[in-house]
This record gives structure tokens, sequence and C-alpha cells, in this order.
């Protein structure tokens, strides 16, 4: 087998380990490129695991470009949000539910709160059922330390974002209420299907219209989406669609799309709205 077959057999593997720590198609892309051209450039015949080197070659990458990122995020404007990584209009429910459960947008978002090792660790053995003598081997670090990590991971990605067992179809029905509500301001049934203390994290990076901070409580939250009705823009079209394989609301402007959002659900009630509208983010394949 030559040198690029071998590696495309696992290149969707090590392109899914690379956004899951990045949060970013494009610096993820970036990544498995940089791999690729190390893997051409190895000695083929003294790799006797090429899955393994490639996974390793990846996860180290992906740790020097997320640091690199997160110091470029202090200067962002606003909130960050990870990426959309696939956006669709006509979903196929057996596709996207395993996408969905794998990198929805606020599981992402929550594993912003961990440092990059960090990230690895608990990406490497939640995600990708690593033992943790292979992590500690990748990571260059005690298996002890790696336990550590990935403990610390659950507790504070458990803590960022409570795990709700919802139907999809009953995800879907919700958002689908709240676009309608949203559409034309009906601020008493959009704070009818949000939770008290629901959240909205906007993303617009200072090139679109956003809050540059997180909006708390559905009355706010309500007021907010009544006073953008007031402010009505006929080109705008609302369509539902899905986002990393989870139901999401598709903002367009004329043709072009304007913003994503999706929200996390406890099956009754909104918990969570993230609202990226960074037109640089937005640029993804589109079904």
């Amino acid at each position: 087998m030559n040198t690029e077959n071998s590696f495309e057999i696992h290149r969707s593997r090590l392109l899914g380990l690379a956004y899951k720590l990045l949060g970013s198609r494009s610096d993820a892309e970036d990544v498995v490129q940089d791999a690729w051209l190390r893997w051409s450039q190895a000695d083929q015949a003294g790799i006797r695991e090429p899955e393994a080197w490639l996974m390793t070659t990846t996860t180290r990458l992906g740790i020097d470009r997320l640091r690199t990122a997160k110091t470029q995020r202090i200067d962002y404007v606003g909130p960050w949000l990870p990426e959309p990584l696939e956006i669709d209009e006509s979903p196929t429910p057996e596709h996207h539910a395993e996408l969905a459960e794998q990198v929805s947008l606020a599981f992402l978002a929550a594993l912003e709160r961990l440092g990059p090792e960090e990230r690895a660790a608990f990406l490497l053995k939640e995600a990708f059922d690593y033992e943790y003598a292979q992590i500690a081997l990748l990571l260059g670090q005690s298996e002890a330390n790696c336990r550590q990590m990935v403990h610390r991971a659950r507790e504070r990605v458990r803590a960022e974002r409570p795990r709700f067992e919802v139907a999809p179809e009953r995800h879907r029905r919700l958002l689908e209420r709240f676009m309608q509500a949203a559409r034309v301001g009906d601020q008493p049934a959009i704070t009818a299907l949000l939770r008290e203390d629901a959240r909205l994290i906007s993303d617009g990076g200072g090139k679109a219209v956003a809050a540059i901070r997180p909006l708390l409580g559905r009355e706010r939250i309500a007021r907010l989406f009544w006073a953008a009705y007031r402010r009505p823009d006929p080109t705008t079209e609302w369509r539902m669609g899905t986002v990393n394989g989870e139901p999401a609301i598709l903002r367009y402007r004329g043709t072009q799309l304007a913003a994503i959002i999706v929200a996390v659900t406890d099956g009754d009630s909104i918990v969570e709205l993230l609202n990226v509208a960074n037109p640089d983010k937005l640029r993804v394949s589109r079904a």
C-alpha cells in the first residue's frame, strides 16, 4: 500500500480527533494536513502501527495549535463558540443522530473549559476509548496524571453542560416552536419555551451583530428576540435544519446564511441557546 492510500484510510478518524480538540473545522483540516506532511516524510518501513503513529502525531499537533488558538482568543470580540463541522437542510436521521452525539456544538463549547492536554486526555478516553496506558504514552505523562486529568475534565464538562436524554424528534419540535415564536416576536410564547434560568450565548466575532456577553434569564432573552422582530428585515428567512447532526435554526439574509442557532433542552424547556453569526464560521459545505 502506498503512502497516500495508507494515510487516507485514517483521515476521517484524524479529522474527527482534530476537530474535537480544536472546535474549528479549518484548524482541524490544517492539523491533518500537517500530519500528512510528517507522515509522507517519515520512514514508513519503521512504523509498525500506522494508526497509533498518526493519532499521536495529530494529537500533539492539535495540542500545539490549541495552545496558540487559546492565546489568540483572548482578543476575540465577545464569546467564542465552535465552528460548525456540517450544516444541513435535508437531514438523514441515522447519520445525524450519530454525529450529534459526538460533536454537538454545546459539547464542544463545554470542552473550552479544559486545558489543551486535559482536553486531549478526556477525548482520547471518552471519544476514542483509549486505555490510560496508551494516553500516558501519547502525552508523555504518567498513568496516574492521565487518570486525574480525565477525572477533572469529566467534572468540569458535567458542570458546564448537564446531560439530558431527549429524543431527537422532541428536541426538534421544541426548537421549531421557538423558531415560529421568534420570527414573529411572540414574547410570551418565547418566554414559555425557555427555562427560567436559560442562557443565550452569541458569537459574532466582531463581524456580525451579537451580544458581547452571555444573556441570562428567559425574560431578557425573550425581550431580545422581541426587539429584533421590531426591526424587521424583509430579506430574512428562518429555516429548520441540522448543525453537526442536531436540530438547528438556520437564519438566512437573502441567499446568504447569516446565523445558526442550536439549543440545549431538557425535553420540556430550552436550557441554552447557542447563536453563531460570525460569517467566517458559516462557510462550511451545506446540503
